[in-house]
């Protein structure tokens, strides 16, 4: 009897409905299969755009409300905890989970803004991005375009390399010399990617527009415009309060906040069952779909990320704004069983590091030693 990797037996239904008994090699089937289902998942994801139009309008005295009540209170926050220097500093401290909280919301805000979500112009978007990008270290037009490669490319095995997070196959891995093996596995090491990554991204990182550095001027003015901004601000509050009093005080919010961004975003795509596909089989709406997920947070944390765990829903329908997708949520509970992961579900994603193509799952360096024998 033949294995069940070189060999499987599977019924197809033909145009008449007759059963069809067909021996094919596994990765014909898997690709016989996948074609078949292809055009049934894309028009579902598509019929969900649809649905979706409904919620795309925003509210500009909500808007507002959410820029006050996000803003506001990491600006009291900030000074508490430099009131509280000469206290205690684990006081100081203490107040900096909360305050990171709100530079992580008012981060939603300016992704938001980035998707011409938040108001009903671009103008105002654009402009109230680029002052919260001057507070959370990140030049808005640059990265705009950059998420919006994200959003275009997500879950395309032959489009990747601007605004994710590097992914190999496990052929990929494969192929690689043991150095870069091992380089790949630093890079996605927790100590890496949720550490020392995050405060790299946004303190170094962000002061270029890597990744579109012969892109024109545009991406270079946004980068050097807000970090002549930045640098502004910083002596501004320097002059204010000393040198080792602000970094006492903003380094840690700015730490916890980049660490919290990193794994919100890492989440949101890098779960065991999303969806990665070549050139010719990927879709955009499927992708959407089956290749984000739906990280379903208790209400409070919820609130501090302003909802961005909903993301399948972002992904399908970008132009919806944060406090919208509860709605969506209410009103299409279909959507709530797709790609969920609950907070403790989501620590197991770390593991996962390698996309297995003839599984169709993201898997571990364990898994893959197991399966392929890897070193």
């Amino acid at each position: 009897m033949l294995g069940q990797e070189n060999l499987n037996l599977r019924l197809l239904n033909d145009k008449n409905g007759a059963l069809l008994l067909s021996r094919l090699g596994h990765t014909d089937t898997k690709a016989m299969l996948k074609n078949q289902n292809t055009s049934l998942v894309t028009r579902e994801a598509r019929g969900w755009t649809q649905t979706l139009a409904r919620y795309r309008t925003p509210s500009p005295t909500r808007s507002i409300i959410e820029l006050v009540i996000t803003a506001g209170p990491l600006i009291l926050l900030w000074f508490l905890m430099w009131a509280t220097l000469d206290l205690a500093y684990w006081v100081c401290l203490s107040l900096a989970v909360p305050a990171a909280g709100f530079l992580v919301r008012l981060f939603m805000i300016q992704h938001d803004c980035g998707h011409g979500a938040f108001f009903h112009h671009r103008i105002a978007n654009d402009w109230v991005g680029r002052v919260i990008g001057v507070l959370t270290l990140t030049p808005y037009d640059f990265w705009r375009r950059t998420h919006a490669i994200h959003h275009s490319t997500s879950g395309n095995l032959d489009r990747r390399g601007i605004g994710d997070v590097d992914t190999l196959t496990v052929h990929e891995y494969l192929a690689l010399s043991r150095w870069r093996r091992l380089g790949y596995r630093v890079y996605r090491h927790p100590i890496i990617m949720f550490g020392l990554g995050p405060a790299f991204l946004f303190i170094v990182q962000h002061r270029l527009p890597f990744g579109l550095m012969r892109a024109g001027w545009q991406p270079w003015l946004s980068a050097m415009a807000t970090n002549i901004a930045i640098t502004a601000l910083v002596a501004t509050m320097i002059w204010l309060v000393g040198v080792v009093p602000f970094l006492l005080v903003h380094l840690p919010i700015v730490l916890l906040a980049a660490s919290t961004g990193v794994w919100l975003f890492y989440v949101q795509h890098q779960f065991e069952h999303t969806a990665w596909d070549r050139d010719g089989v990927w879709r955009l709406h499927e992708a959407a779909l089956h290749g984000s997920s739906y990280y379903d947070l208790p209400g409070v944390m919820r609130w501090f990320t302003a909802n961005i765990g909903v993301h399948h829903i972002h992904h399908l329908c970008s132009r919806i704004p944060y406090y919208r997708l509860p709605l969506v949520l209410r009103d299409c509970p279909e959507l709530v069983v797709i790609g969920r992961l609950t907070l403790i579900q989501s620590f197991r994603c770390v593991r996962l590091v390698l996309w297995d193509e003839d599984q169709q799952r993201l898997v571990s360096f364990g898994a893959a030693r197991h399966r392929y024998g890897l070193v």
